[in-house]
């Protein structure tokens, strides 16, 4: 078995108030929200203790045996970690409760992300109302065929470093742009996508992810720009339910190497899911809390 390799810790929780305030949400929202139990902020220690206890026991998804990419071509993720729906998300368990079709803007109103010093870029983002046609694995997809799957909507960001040309160390792209100081090139480091499936109800949702834990192998979603991120190599990804929705992270390096201690993809996965800010909302208007007039 491959040794784990330490990663950096994950940064204090970004779901406080404020930032509540910044999603747009009235102070008669944010009280709904945080009454239900601080659903981000539960998710994050959540996140650090399932951590913990898998490098103890053992419990997490490993690397798989098989190589990245299937017998057909496609890439899959090295690590999963599957995230049961919270019972903080009851208001949206069914789609009865939240009828309302996503929209990609609504998802991924946010272009650009801070994660530490990394940003994250919006490269592409695509609303599909075939969940097939975003998918492979003929396993995976009769399951999210018989969860009522009506949306799958995808998000694509990529980060990028400035180097020196005078730097010894070898690139780990092909440089993207020149900008700034002459000699500066800038090169993408991270890829990173977000995929949001609309389910019929939580049951299934949380059978879904609790089910990739081996049918990752076997299948998982599909790039968005498989020929500028085809996620070669190593990448790591989780499966969250939320309600009836399920959330899939997908991170890997530009050049599919395994990470070092320098890659913070914890950091990397939460900034990732400032995407589920959209979920949030549907919780407080599931409630039928009234806006403030402020």
């Amino acid at each position: 078995m491959t040794p784990r390799k330490r990663r950096p810790a994950a940064r204090p929780d970004r779901w406080s108030d404020s930032r509540l305030a910044e999603l747009g949400l009235t102070p008669v929202q944010q009280k709904v929200l945080l009454g239900l139990g601080g659903v981000a902020a539960l998710l994050v220690v959540g996140l650090l203790l399932t951590l913990v206890v898998q490098g103890v026991n053992g419990t997490a998804t490993g690397p798989s045996q098989l190589s990245a990419g299937s017998s057909i071509g496609q890439a899959r993720p090295s690590e999963y970690r599957a995230w049961p729906s919270l019972k903080q998300f009851a208001p949206i368990a069914s789609r009865d409760a939240d009828a309302k079709p996503l929209t990609a803007e609504e998802v991924f109103a946010t272009r650009t992300l801070k994660s530490g010093k990394q940003t994250l870029k919006l490269a592409q983002r695509q609303l599909d109302s075939s969940c097939a046609s975003v998918l492979w694995g003929d396993e995976l997809l009769e399951q999210v065929a018989a969860a009522g799957c009506t949306q799958a909507v995808r998000g694509l960001y990529t980060t990028t470093v400035t180097t020196s040309a005078k730097a010894t160390a070898t690139p780990t792209a092909e440089p993207t742009e020149t900008t700034g100081a002459p000699g500066a090139t800038t090169r993408t480091a991270y890829i990173a996508q977000y995929t949001l499936l609309n389910l019929r109800d939580a049951e299934a949702a949380n059978t879904l992810v609790t089910s990739l834990e081996a049918l990752h192998r076997g299948g998982w979603t599909l790039p968005l720009k498989p020929d500028q991120a085809p996620f070669q190599g190593y990448s790591e990804s989780s499966g969250h339910a939320m309600g009836h929705y399920v959330g899939l992270v997908w991170i890997a390096r530009t050049d599919g190497a395994d990470p070092e201690s320098t890659d913070d993809f914890i950091t990397l996965s939460l900034t990732l899911r400032e995407a589920e800010k959209a979920v949030y909302r549907r919780v407080v208007a599931a409630t039928g809390a009234t806006p403030s007039a402020s």
